[in-house]
């Protein structure tokens, strides 16, 4: 890299020196430095089970370090608790939101500080109200405050957060992964909010996969790598192929070209598929050996349509057919009888049983494949899944680690490899490379196209554009419920897929 000559900073806001951090068998982070300076927007990447998590839990107080220094405004300070973190106007809004659904948004943003009433015991309503609005109104985001924090869509639900850190006075703010279910349209929100909060000496870390975010909001880029500090650059001073160079350790393709293959017969059919108020005359074919791409903003119907293929949720009316035959799928127990897989959305809560093992998470589908009067195989369960460890490249100390204790590349990894285990023949893949790192997506790129060289059938349903363009024969464009249009891949380009998203003919 050429070297750039850089004016002397201000002393930084917060500092991390030499933080480390090691669980069994693994060296979370080594001897890592990182620091924030008022008013900036400093992006912290690295691949999924690089250390970011990590090194954020220590600065929130949900873990301890091993070694290392904190200090804040060149004090050290102790943080031995989130509550402590807080105290001090450290906040993490996580990728998970921390809200209470049946709370309101004021409630949910003083939880804890609300204003008490004259009487004791009681809360002034009426002045929590007014202090929130105040809040959001501050922000310039537009949200009824008396609304239910389970009824708001998840871009306004980030706002909430983001108002119950700046109501704390936050000197820093860090954000994980705050942009993976917004809109473009939320996106440019969520950044002139963070532009916003940098104006008033906020320090930002922002935590995201997406590098076009880092080069448009950030003012600096760390790189973690294997719990190490690669580097700490001026953003200005680096490009894309850089950052993933040294987030990678080696050099990638610049993008996820699909490999070409030959498309077969018909596989699956759709034909008609409704759902009251929530899609209609849903109707399409998918062929052996194809990507059919479905594209559309969030809430367009596309994770539902995917649903009700696996029997997640019941049709009220079209028809299934399976190389030609109708078939009935009441229940994902029906669609796995059937050779269909479904990599959901929400890895965490549909995808995965959290606190079982890897081993038990691979071989959960097809069990009878390993059992013997009703008793599984327990030798040949840990070989298939070891098989599977090796050949995702799955970062996991043993098959009997919890998946919880994975990061999401890996625990998406481990989704794969249950679908790769039962041999399904259609395989639908909600948001498949949400939350993971660069790394792990070219390699769930390299398993879909392997997956359509071996003739099987895939639906990839994806918010992020040049992905979807890149990895699909087809794309299928949903808005509000019903399918705007089917578009080849020679005619595919985000203007038209936007277009078609946004209800243009």
């Amino acid at each position: 890299m050429t070297s750039v000559y850089y004016a002397p900073q201000p002393s930084p806001l917060l500092e991390m020196r030499g933080i480390s951090k090691r669980y069994p068998g693994v060296v979370a982070l080594d001897n890592v430095d990182f620091d924030v300076r008022a008013g900036e927007v400093h992006a912290l990447v690295g691949e999924n089970g690089a250390g970011k998590s990590t090194l954020m839990k220590i600065l929130a107080g949900a873990e301890t370090r091993d070694a290392g220094q904190i200090l804040l405004r060149g004090q050290p300070v102790h943080i031995d608790s989130p509550q402590r973190a807080m105290d001090l106007g450290i906040n993490i809004i996580y990728q998970e939101f921390n809200l209470v659904p049946h709370l309101s948004a004021a409630e949910n943003i003083f939880l804890g500080r609300e204003p008490a009433a004259s009487i004791p015991g009681f809360i002034d309503f009426r002045r929590l109200y007014r202090e929130a609005q105040q809040v959001m109104d501050s922000l310039g985001v537009s949200v009824d405050v008396r609304t239910e924090a389970g009824q708001l869509s998840v871009a306004h639900q980030q706002m909430v957060e983001i108002a119950k850190a700046t109501s704390r006075n936050s000197v820093i703010i860090a954000m994980d992964e705050p942009s993976a279910t917004l809109t473009e349209h939320e996106l440019q929100n969520l950044f002139q909010l963070i532009r916003s909060l940098r104006e008033r000496g906020v320090g930002i870390i922002y935590i995201s996969h997406r590098l076009e975010e880092i080069f448009t909001i950030a003012d600096r880029v760390t790189v973690l790598r294997d719990g190490h500090r690669i580097g700490t650059h001026p953003v200005e001073a680096m490009d894309r192929d850089t950052v993933i160079q040294m987030m990678v350790g080696r050099e990638l393709a610049h993008s996820a070209p699909k490999r070409a293959t030959v498309c077969g017969d018909a596989v699956l059919e759709a034909r008609g598929l409704a759902r009251h108020g929530v899609f209609r005359d849903v109707s399409f074919t998918v062929h052996a050996g194809e990507v059919l791409g479905i594209g559309g903003l969030v809430g367009a119907g596309r994770t539902e349509v995917a649903r009700a293929l696996f029997g997640a949720d019941p049709l009220d009316a079209g028809e299934i057919r399976l190389r030609g035959k109708r078939v009935r799928i009441r229940s994902p127990r029906d669609a796995i009888r059937l050779g269909i897989g479904l990599v959901p959305e929400d890895r965490k809560t549909l995808g995965l049983i959290l606190n079982m093992v890897v081993r038990e998470n691979v071989t959960l589908a097809n069990l009878d494949l390993l059992s013997l009067l009703g008793f599984v195989n327990r030798r040949r369960e840990r070989e298939a899944t070891e098989q599977y460890v090796r050949s995702l490249r799955i970062r996991t100390p043993t098959v009997e680690q919890e998946v919880r204790n994975l990061s999401g590349g890996n625990q998406q990894k481990v989704v794969l490899a249950r679908w790769l285990f039962t041999d399904s023949r259609v395989m639908i893949f909600d948001e498949p490379t949400r939350g993971i790192d660069v790394g792990a997506k070219m390699e769930i790129y390299g398993l879909i196209n392997d997956l359509a060289a071996r003739g099987v059938a895939t639906i990839m349903i994806s918010s992020e554009l040049p992905e979807l363009l890149a990895m699909s024969d087809r794309v299928l464009v949903m808005h509000e419920g019903r399918l705007a249009g089917a578009l080849s891949r020679e005619e595919a380009t985000q203007e038209r897929v936007m277009h078609l998203a946004t209800g243009g003919e």
